[in-house]
């Protein structure tokens, strides 16, 4: 700290600032006699008054110093706890992503991604299978199907496939069943048919009777002990009688359609079956054609949803049955032969089955018989407006 000498005054040196107030004294005629006329006390009440203007100043520097510090480092003063959550939701965000897209693209009614894409006139989102359950549930019900989220109308005119929500599910990640590798979806079923290590696997003796299962991995090392290539002729008679009666059902369906063929009077009918409601207090959903002719007789076909249950709604296994019945007036006995077939228009996934019936004047109607179809294909169907079929028939002469 500097201090203040007489000769360290200001430019007016017939002034002296102290304590704040000016005091004007005479100007000497020489710098020893100038000197001589301040007083001690001036001297230290002028240093005093330096010295307090100098540490306020100081201490302004200082606070501007830590200000801009402040400025320049205003994340240090943020908790450690703050900046771990925040980074921890950014990581979980970027890891998560994926279940967001799953969540975001899945069916609105089952909740998973569907493999085949429908979706309403406002964009949400439904698996073939969940769209052809509801359009039945509709048709069962005689009301108009709605989306399950915004409840507009939904029908095979209105919806439309969504091939990018398609796309974009296969390439998304799925974990194998077996061996719980992420692949993209496109990948998984090939994956999981020829080249995952832990599919479910039979031993190559299954055929005479050995019953192991296990990974595939596992199955050269099990067939190098297996016990069943040592056996008897005798010992694996029982297994292939079981092959044998297996092949033996399938056979006769073949034998039975080449039989039938023989016959001297065959015709076929593609037919269309359409919706219609009983007259009861609780209406029932039915199904019939219009009459068609064959065998110079007329005929129609009817068809109803689950014979063995009150109300098909109730029920996820659905199933369709059907019955022949003839419209005219019979003179003579009528022995006929009868099947089922997808036909040209219909795509209905049928399996053959034959049914046969001996109609009199008495007898004009078949039993309701089951129309060979599985649960997903009686959804597909009911969804459609009408179900297309081709009829075989085959008259039995004596």
């Amino acid at each position: 700290m500097s201090t203040l000498t007489p000769t360290a005054l200001g430019k007016d040196r017939n002034k002296l600032l102290v304590d704040g107030k000016t005091r004007n004294y005479k100007r000497p005629f020489s710098l020893v006699e100038r000197e001589s006329q301040l007083t001690e006390v001036d001297i230290i009440a002028y240093n005093l008054q330096t010295n307090k203007m100098e540490e306020a100043t100081n201490s302004s520097i200082q606070v501007l110093r830590e200000s801009s510090a402040d400025k320049e480092n205003v994340s240090s003063f943020e908790p450690p706890s703050k900046k771990i959550k925040t980074n921890d939701s950014h990581t979980e965000s970027k890891t998560k992503l994926e279940d967001r897209l799953c969540g975001i693209l899945c069916c609105a009614v089952c909740l998973d991604l569907p493999k085949t894409c429908y979706q309403c006139s406002n964009g949400h989102l439904m698996c073939a299978g969940c769209f052809n359950h509801l359009l039945a549930d509709a048709r069962i019900k005689d009301e108009t199907a709605t989306c399950p989220n915004c409840r507009c109308e939904i029908n095979r005119n209105i919806c439309i496939r969504n091939l990018a929500v398609e796309k974009a599910v296969s390439e998304l990640p799925s974990e194998c069943p077996f061996c719980n590798q992420k692949l993209p979806r496109y990948l998984l079923e090939n994956h999981q048919r020829e080249q995952c290590q832990e599919r479910p696997s039979v031993c190559r003796y299954s055929r005479i009777g050995c019953l192991w299962e296990g990974p595939h991995h596992e199955v050269t090392q099990h067939e190098e002990g297996c016990t069943h290539p040592r056996k008897s002729g005798e010992e694996v008679m029982s297994a292939l009688e079981v092959i044998d009666a297996r092949h033996q059902e399938e056979k006769k369906v073949y034998k039975d359609i080449f039989a039938l063929l023989s016959f001297e009077k065959i015709t076929f009918n593609d037919l269309q079956l359409k919706p219609f409601r009983t007259d009861d207090f609780i209406t029932r959903l039915f199904y019939e054609t219009s009459r068609f002719t064959a065998f110079n007789q007329q005929w129609v076909i009817r068809a109803k949803i689950n014979s063995d249950h009150k109300n098909p709604i109730h029920t996820i296994n659905r199933s369709l049955s059907y019955q022949l019945v003839v419209k005219t007036k019979l003179t003579a006995p009528m022995n006929i032969y009868f099947l089922a077939l997808s036909g040209p228009f219909g795509g209905i996934d049928v399996k053959s089955k034959i049914y046969n019936f001996e109609f009199t004047s008495e007898n004009i109607e078949t039993e309701y018989e089951d129309l060979p179809i599985d649960a997903a294909e009686c959804n597909k169907v009911l969804a459609s407006k009408t179900i297309n079929f081709r009829l075989v028939m085959f008259q039995v002469t004596k």
